[in-house]
Formats: C-alpha cells, sequence, structure tokens
C-alpha cells in the first residue's frame, strides 16, 4: 500500500546552507495495518506525512500509495488517501452533513452512491445526533468525528492521521482510536503519528523511529524491544534518539 524508499527532502537556508528535512527514509506498510511514525519535535514525520499526500514534493527518492508515484500522479494519489490531524478545518457555517457531503462531491461521488455512504458513515460512527450541527457550534470531539467522517467518505485504501489525538481530552481520544482500529479492521492500510506511547503500544503493528530525518530503527514493537533489550517503548524511543544524539555531537566535534 505505502512504498518509501530513499525518501528525501532538502530545503536552502541562506544562513546555513541546505537544510536536510528527510534523509533518505526507507519503509513499507500494509493493508490492514498501523505503521506508526514516532520522533521528536523536527524528526521529520510531519515532512514525511505532507509528502505522502502531495502537499510537499520530495527532493529526491520514490513513494508509491497503492501503485500510483506521489510525484507523476498526484491527483490519483489523492483519491487513495484520506488525512487527519487535529488542525483540519471545519467549516463554521456548514452542518457536519454538509461538510461530508461537499467532500464526497470533491471526490467526483455520484449522489445516489455518495447518499449510501453517508447514511453508512453516520450510522456505523454514532454521528446522526450531530447531522444539522454547524461547524461554528461543535465541540472538539464533533469536530475530530467529522474529519475523520470526511477524510474516509470516498472509501480510500490508506489514511494517514498526523498526531489525530493530540490536545484531546481523554473520553474523545478514545473514541478516535476506536475508530482507528475500527478502520484497520476494515483492511485499511493506516499512518499513524503521535507522541503519545501508550497509543503506539495499543495501535501499532510496526514502527518507525525518526530523529533529525532519519530512521533509527523500524519493526514490531515486540522484536525491537528484544533487539534493544528494552521493554518500555517510551525508554526505548529516549534510548535512540539520546544515542544518536551522542553520536552526531562526536562527528560534529571532529570537523
Amino acid at each position: 500500500m505505502i512504498h518509501v524508499r530513499q525518501l528525501t527532502k532538502t530545503y536552502s537556508d541562506l544562513q546555513k546552507g541546505e537544510f536536510v528535512a528527510l534523509d533518505g527514509i526507507n519503509f513499507d506498510a500494509m493493508s490492514g495495518q498501523i505503521y506508526g511514525l514516532l520522533g521528536p519535535n523536527g524528526a521529520g514525520k510531519t515532512t514525511a506525512l505532507r509528502i505522502l499526500s502531495t502537499v510537499l514534493k520530495p527532493t529526491s527518492g520514490i513513494a508509491m500509495i497503492n501503485g500510483y508515484d506521489i510525484v507523476a500522479e498526484p491527483a490519483k494519489v489523492r483519491h487513495q488517501i484520506g488525512f487527519v490531524s487535529t488542525n483540519t478545518a471545519i467549516y463554521d457555517r456548514m452542518t457536519a452533513w454538509e461538510i461530508i457531503r461537499f467532500f464526497g462531491l470533491l471526490y467526483g461521488m455520484p449522489e445516489d452512491k455518495l447518499q449510501i455512504r453517508m447514511e453508512s458513515i453516520f450510522d456505523r460512527f454514532q454521528m446522526n445526533n450531530i447531522r444539522n450541527v454547524l461547524g461554528s457550534t461543535m465541540s472538539t470531539g464533533m469536530k475530530q468525528k467529522v474529519s475523520i467522517a470526511r477524510a474516509i467518505i470516498h472509501d480510500p485504501p490508506v489514511l494517514i492521521f498526523d498526531e489525530a489525538t493530540s490536545g484531546l481530552d481523554i473520553l474523545v481520544a478514545r473514541e478516535v482510536l476506536k475508530t482507528i482500529e475500527l478502520l484497520r479492521e476494515q483492511g485499511k492500510c493506516i499512518l499513524f503519528s503521535s507522541h503519545i506511547m501508550s497509543e503506539v503500544r495499543r495501535l501499532c503493528d510496526q514502527i518507525a523511529i525518526m530523529n533529525r530525518g532519519q530512521i533509527l530503527a523500524k519493526g514490531p514493537i515486540e522484536k525491537l524491544s528484544d533487539q534493544y533489550e528494552q521493554n518500555d517503548l517510551e525508554e526505548l524511543f529516549y534510548d535512540l534518539i539520546a544515542t544518536h544524539e551522542k553520536k552526531r555531537e562526536q562527528v560534529n566535534a571532529l570537523v
């Protein structure tokens, strides 16, 4: 579903020179799988997700979404994905039903199929009570439900969740996690970025730990725990980042 090889993104800085946001990362995520991207701020997670969603173009490397190249076929890629974050805007003057219908039409869905799909989503995710609620009066939880619904309205095989529970209260966050689990059961390929280790351990089948644009380790959590002899995911994460930073400082000291 998601195939990434040597994906690189660099920016030119007039003062500091070239800045490497992504440094040749590689990973694969499959259908029916949740693949977690972990890393501190500035690790390159958001850059990677924006490239995969065709918002940014890579400097070099290859990325395929369900067989479509993100650079050569961006329009087709956008039909293969749904994107959710806590920063997704909701239109204040439209109801939940109108917002989701609007996005279905943008994806070119026929009216009859769109109607059936919307009824199914509103039933499945218990949204019928907010059908006529305006975006301006929605709670945070309502907005996040609408964000997820509009991301899946066209039934994409790949879903990207970028810090989708950040800032949400525990009840809303739990509902979002349950929804993600349900989507995996439906065979979706899910790319999941989070700082919350309990969420990662609960959801993710595979993870990649990133720092400064590089993937330091990847694989199933249990395999990485055995490989690095660390059962606590948070400690494993910390140790890998700290070791990478120390090596970087040593290299810089020699330059």
